[in-house]
């Protein structure tokens, strides 16, 4: 599908973000940060994970830890326990990551149809590409903003503005409007950040309940059957309500 034919269908272009939409990360990320923490005493469930971690970049998950701990952190201890982290990630990884029904196809499709895809994570670069690869989809997406870009994760909007500013580099577009850009988010830190960045916000129910949501233009419970008409449809919906 050529870009022109994109352009009067209104999507341009759809942005994923990695952790609980392209890949089933959280189990992989909870016993990567609690072979960090368990040594230093701040061990927690999966459960607390899940309740009260999601959504955050290595950098504020180790904050918050630290926080509920009571314990102070400086910035060359937070860069230490980042690195370390990140190696016992890739010790995970090699074993192998899980994904969730319909995400394979669905880039698959839209990369067949030539539509531009990004991925806007709150994980470290490195990370992204590695999941990327585990999936088998080296060379879908032509932009990638990890936590290394950006100094503000999400849910502050610059993850999902640098997204659209490499997008628009990468594809050799003098512009591209966010509103006709789509982001596939699973958590509200996710979703804000998008939303305040002007796409249209498509959220999965992956990691949080419907109701959490909320904030999304539209809620689904998984990517499978979705495509590039369905996409369009729903942005243009999306654009007349």
């Amino acid at each position: 599908m050529d870009i022109k034919h994109q352009h009067n269908l209104s999507l341009r272009a759809v942005i994923f973000d990695c952790d609980g939409i392209l890949v089933d990360t959280e189990p992989l990320h909870y016993r990567a940060f609690q072979k960090i923490l368990a040594p230093l005493g701040l061990a927690h469930s999966f459960e607390h994970y899940m309740e009260h971690f999601i959504g955050f970049d290595d950098r504020d998950a180790f904050l918050h830890s630290f926080s509920e701990g009571g314990r102070e952190l400086d910035a060359a201890a937070l860069e230490a326990l980042i690195a370390a982290k990140a190696q016992a990630l890739q010790e995970q990884i090699r074993h192998g990551v899980g994904t969730f029904p319909g995400v394979v196809e669905l880039v698959r499709e839209l990369s067949r149809n030539g539509t531009p895809m990004a991925v806007a994570s709150g994980a470290l670069r490195h990370e992204v590409y590695a999941f990327v690869k585990s999936l088998g989809l080296n060379g879908a997406f032509c932009a990638v903003v990890a936590a290394d870009d950006v100094k503000k994760s999400k849910p502050d909007p610059e993850t999902y503005i640098l997204a659209l500013d490499r997008l628009k580099l990468a594809m050799g577009w003098q512009e591209l409007e966010a509103a006709s850009c789509i982001a596939i988010e699973d958590t509200p830190a996710g979703i804000e950040s998008a939303r305040s960045a002007g796409l249209y916000v498509i959220g999965v129910t992956n990691s949080f309940e419907e109701k959490e949501l909320r904030a999304a233009d539209h809620v689904v419970a998984s990517l499978a059957g979705m495509d590039y008409p369905e996409l369009s449809r729903l942005l243009e919906l999306g654009r007349n309500a």
